[in-house]
């Protein structure tokens, strides 16, 4: 099997997103970027803030982020002067947070860095356009809690999901929530790209469309929960797709599922599988009742990392959580802590 070095050196931009504080997501990013050829440029930057010396949540000790020398960041104002690294500053942005604009800025040694990068998708895309334009060969995407939106195909072109003992002391538990995460970061896309570009155009000013035979209805609400009775009717009329926008939580499966029996007969389509926040019951209840669901994109997750050891007192057995997890998941398992071993 590849190591994760193997697999990541064939994509351009790679994100990292974590189940929950502590798993072990910027254990991961310094693994790759310790074990990175230096002879490559790397950009890195992050959804939201990370990086800092203590977990502004848990209050728990976390990794820094360790960045080789002609790496480029990208981050906000504040977390500059709070790097240690000397630095070469690129270019200033007009795109704003918290902590102030984002700088892009060159290591001119290596070092610790604190990185606070943009949250609304279209900034993250227009900054990742900046470290291509500065020749980058690979872009890291540093995710944060809860915010598997950077795993989107919109934003990166693979991802890696990293877990840990940190999500519960029950082992089995955090297989089961792992399994389920990656089921849902990984649902399987539509082919049709016609049906694509109707929900694609659609979606810019409605909340969800209906596809039959006839022709499209465009359903024109704020949130797909205030459209629930629209998107009732129209698959009760017949529709082949009914494509919904934004999250799809287990109210709104439940909503749908408790209002109509032909759910045999139409394909629900999402944006992509960040979209997903449904429970394992809602997921069984939802197929069970002959339901089926697709993404307009297919997220590229290759591969998981695991981090065996909890800031909260317990630790699981390495080789004990991967075999676990191998009997659930058919992706690359790494534990990056023992050296990229993996499953």
């Amino acid at each position: 099997m590849k190591s994760i070095m193997e697999e990541i050196k064939n994509y351009k931009t790679i994100s990292l997103i974590g189940m929950e504080k502590n798993v072990g997501k910027t254990t991961t990013l310094n693994f790759i970027l310790r074990n990175m050829d230096r002879n490559k440029i790397i950009g890195i930057t992050s959804i939201g803030r990370d990086g800092e010396s203590e977990d502004l949540v848990t209050a728990t000790k976390k990794p820094k982020i360790y960045v080789n020398k002609n790496t480029i960041i990208a981050t906000a104002k504040d977390c500059v002067f709070k790097s240690d690294i000397t630095k070469e500053i690129l270019k200033t942005t007009n795109i704003n947070t918290p902590m102030g604009k984002i700088v892009i800025v060159r290591a001119l040694s290596d070092g610790f860095v604190e990185i606070a990068g943009p949250s609304i998708n279209a900034q993250l895309k227009e900054v990742f356009q900046i470290l291509i334009d500065f020749d980058c060969d690979h872009i890291f995407l540093d995710g944060a809690l809860s915010r598997k939106t950077s795993a989107s195909p919109y934003i990166t072109d693979a991802s890696v999901l990293a877990t840990g003992a940190s999500l519960s002391k029950d082992i089995l538990d955090v297989v089961n929530k792992t399994s389920l995460a990656v089921c849902n970061l990984s649902i399987e896309s539509i082919d049709d790209k016609n049906i694509k570009k109707i929900v694609f155009d659609s979606f810019k000013d409605n909340c969800a469309v209906s596809i039959n035979d006839i022709g499209v209805k465009y359903i024109n609400k704020k949130t797909n929960l205030m459209a629930m009775d629209e998107i009732v009717t129209e698959i009760e009329n017949g529709a082949k797709y009914m494509a919904i926008r934004g999250i799809i939580t287990d109210r709104v499966l439940e909503s749908i599922m408790k209002k109509t029996n032909k759910l045999k007969e139409c394909i629900i389509l999402i944006e992509d599988g960040t979209k997903l926040f449904l429970t394992q019951m809602t997921k069984n209840k939802f197929k069970k009742s002959g339901g089926k669901m697709m993404s307009l994109n297919k997220i590229n997750l290759i591969g998981v990392t695991i981090n065996p050891y909890s800031p909260y007192g317990y630790n699981f057995k390495s080789d004990e959580f991967l075999k676990k997890l191998k009997t659930k998941l058919s992706l690359p398992i790494y534990d990056v802590l023992g050296c990229d071993k993996n499953a």
